[in-house]
């Protein structure tokens, strides 16, 4: 059974789902939710699935004390979900390839420092984009930078607001992403 961990920042929809899917799988199981904000909606919905949960400061991240906690776990695949700060070089380099994102636009477009949430759907509208999707990536040193595991695009129409792209990005990220981390686990990536 492969060990998924997650990290996370916000409400936690993703996590959630990726909890879900695994639950009953016999690819990989949610070993534990690692946040930086005490208040993240995902730490109350990992306790409701009896995941662990594990909080910890941005300086707790850059100094090496997250990546000793994520040792403990022996992760086979880290996955940030809605994660928003830089993810340190410690753990990128003592999992490589390992640590995978999924970001609401088709990258490269949308991507790197301060592009989250509905600033993405703003900046697709504002644009007059015709598509827009998800990536799901490897992480590396640079915001939004590793390389592309699997794109999924969808219309976007004159009328759409940044809401209704919310919307439509949000129905991608939970079909596709427990999928993707399932292959990535099954090797079939």
């Amino acid at each position: 059974m492969k060990k998924i961990l997650i990290f996370a920042s916000g409400s936690g929809t993703n996590a959630e789902n990726i909890i879900k899917y695994f639950k009953n799988s016999s690819t990989g199981t949610v070993v534990a939710v690692f946040s930086n904000n005490s208040n993240a909606g995902v730490l109350d919905k990992a306790k409701k699935l009896t995941v662990p949960t594990d909080i910890f400061s941005k300086e707790d991240l850059n100094s090496g004390k997250v990546l000793q906690k994520v040792i403990q776990f022996q992760p086979d695949l880290i996955v940030l979900a809605g994660f928003l700060l830089k993810f340190p070089q410690d753990l990128i380099e003592a999992y490589p390839n390992k640590v995978v994102n999924i970001h609401p636009a088709l990258l490269p477009k949308f991507g790197g420092k301060g592009m989250y949430g509905m600033y993405i759907h703003l900046a697709v509208v504002d644009n007059k984009e015709k598509e827009t999707g998800i990536t799901i990536h490897y992480v590396n040193e640079n915001y939004d930078e590793g390389a592309i595991i699997f794109q999924k695009n969808v219309a976007v129409l004159g009328t759409d607001t940044p809401e209704v792209v919310a919307e439509k990005i949000h129905e991608l990220e939970q079909k596709y992403f427990p999928e993707i981390i399932d292959k990535l686990l099954l090797n079939k990536l």
